[in-house]
């Protein structure tokens, strides 16, 4: 039975690099491509046209475009894949996932025919913004870095700058890994810091020593030999979801201008498996030395949020319509729970291997903190071709340096206010008919949040589909294509080299509406 630790308000200040890092923030402010099989299909390009349920979490006063009651609901299923150059050596992974993408509903009701508001529209719509549902493997020979420089990161540098003392990653006698685990995550200043050096260290993970026994502020070095090269791998497992619960409003005023406000519920959940594996080639000696390394991670990442929208939309001709739109930040309240397991071979000349297992049984529950993502603006232009066709195109700004973790975050913030930019979307969406018949394409492009553009970079989607209408029920279907590159370090202090990942995602949409 696990055992479970709470650290204090106090304590996060000095622990929050337990989990958080600042690709972990940035991954709540992104929103995926995902709605119903409609708006997919046009690239999301829905800020100027509304009439569809998905187009609400673009511009929340495209509910009062609708012209009768509606019930829809989306299915669909994605598959990544994603492709890693680790120094030269490739390999790749793919992940699978089938989910209820969408579900929502809007009620019109017709004001009296004299009135100027001629329409109000009451809606509520879910939308699984982001599916966490990922898998990534990569591996490689390093010729330069082992992963000891991240627990050697931690031991010369968790006390404030200074070493940790040995006395706290040293057990006592009669004392367990599990006792001393949970001891160094409930005292400050030391916590998530010292618990990485504790489990490296001598007595326990064999990966890093004292440089001098009897000085108790010693710095540490490595027990992994220098002169070799290091196979590595790496593989991160993640699964979950970030959803969103809309309730909106909208009114349409001569039926000219459309006004519309959305109160926004977010629930996220994540859990996040990462194990990585070295060993290395160096040539045995007499003394002991690190030969292979497992080191697992566990996260999970789970919270509520809130945030508001408001919207407007234009009819300037019967052909022309424009789109201004506004999102809020989302204020989420997090919480992280962490576990880890540290295995280490040692090898020598002569003698047989030692393996040394240090699983403390403990989940670190670390305090609730909160985050805030950058608000967003929308900008929307669509021409209407009669009942023909038409085209859309949507241009959104965000400030991902906007990104504010509270409190306990100073360092992160500044990271995140240095490293990231504003970051803009454009979104282009067309559909052509044909009787009963539509045909559906559209292209989506992203800038990358971050400064450097590589590490994480630009987004380039295509989509299309096509919907048939039965009168009263609606069936549409649609493909999505998008692919990202980046190049994210494994760890966030220490040892910070990674791969390069090219990510490509295909999705399948199917929805089924129906006019009440």
């Amino acid at each position: 039975m696990k055992k479970y630790i709470f650290l204090l308000a106090l304590g996060l200040t000095a622990t929050m690099a337990q989990s958080q890092e600042l690709s972990d923030a940035l991954l709540y402010s992104q929103d995926n491509l995902n709605g119903t099989a409609r708006f997919r299909a046009m690239g999301g390009a829905f800020g100027a046209l509304g009439g569809d349920l998905s187009s609400l979490n673009v511009n929340p006063a495209g509910s009062a475009i609708f012209v009768n009651n509606q019930l829809g609901l989306t299915l669909s299923n994605s598959n990544i894949k994603n492709s890693s150059n680790y120094f030269g050596s490739s390999t790749s992974d793919k992940n699978s996932s089938f989910d209820l993408n969408q579900a929502g509903t809007v009620f019109v009701f017709n004001n009296k025919p004299d009135s100027n508001w001629t329409k109000i529209a009451l809606g509520i719509n879910y939308d699984n913004v982001n599916n966490f549902d990922n898998k990534i493997f990569s591996a490689g020979t390093n010729p330069t870095n082992s992963i000891d420089k991240y627990f050697l990161s931690y031991a010369n540098t968790g006390n404030n700058g200074a070493p940790v003392p040995q006395e706290f990653v040293n057990r006592k006698a009669g004392e367990s890994i599990s006792d001393l685990y949970s001891f160094l995550g409930n005292n400050l200043p030391y916590g998530f810091a010292a618990q990485q050096a504790m489990i490296g260290f001598y007595d326990q993970g064999f990966i890093i020593d004292a440089n001098d026994v009897n000085n108790p502020n010693s710095t540490y070095s490595s027990l992994v030999p220098n002169n070799g090269n290091y196979y590595q791998e790496n593989s991160v497992v993640s699964t979950g979801y970030n959803g969103k619960l809309s309730f909106n409003a909208a009114t349409s005023y001569k039926d000219k201008l459309f006004l519309g406000l959305n109160l926004n519920s977010h629930f996220t959940d994540l859990q996040k498996n990462s194990r990585f594996y070295e060993d290395n080639n160096a040539p045995l000696t007499n003394n002991y030395t690190v030969s292979q390394i497992q080191f697992d991670n566990t996260l999970n990442t789970y919270g509520t949020g809130f945030s508001f929208q408001a919207g407007a939309i234009a009819k300037v001709t019967e052909q022309v319509r424009v789109g201004l739109a506004y999102e809020s930040s989302t204020w989420y309240n997090l919480n992280d729970e962490l576990s880890q397991k540290l295995i280490v071979v040692s090898s020598a000349s002569s003698g047989a291997d030692i393996t040394d297992t240090v699983d403390p049984r403990v989940v670190n529950v670390y305090e609730t903190y909160k985050l805030q993502t950058p608000s967003k603006i929308t900008g929307s232009f669509a021409y209407v071709f009669g009942k023909s066709a038409l085209i859309s195109v949507d241009y959104a700004m965000k400030d991902y340096s906007n990104i504010k973790l509270k409190s306990g975050f100073e360092g992160l913030n500044s990271d995140i206010n240095s490293l990231l930019d504003n970051s803009g979307e454009l979104r282009i969406g067309a559909e052509y008919r044909i009787n009963a018949l539509s045909l559906r394409g559209g292209y989506r492009y992203e800038q990358t949040p971050y400064k450097n553009g590589v590490t994480v970079g630009d987004l380039t989607g295509y989509s299309a589909g096509l919907g048939y209408s039965f009168g009263g029920t609606k069936i549409d279907l649609a493909y999505s294509y998008a692919k990202r590159n980046s190049e994210q370090g494994f760890f966030g202090q220490g040892f910070t080299d990674g791969a390069k990942i090219d990510a490509i995602n295909n999705n399948v949409s199917l929805s089924l509406l129906f006019e009440l």
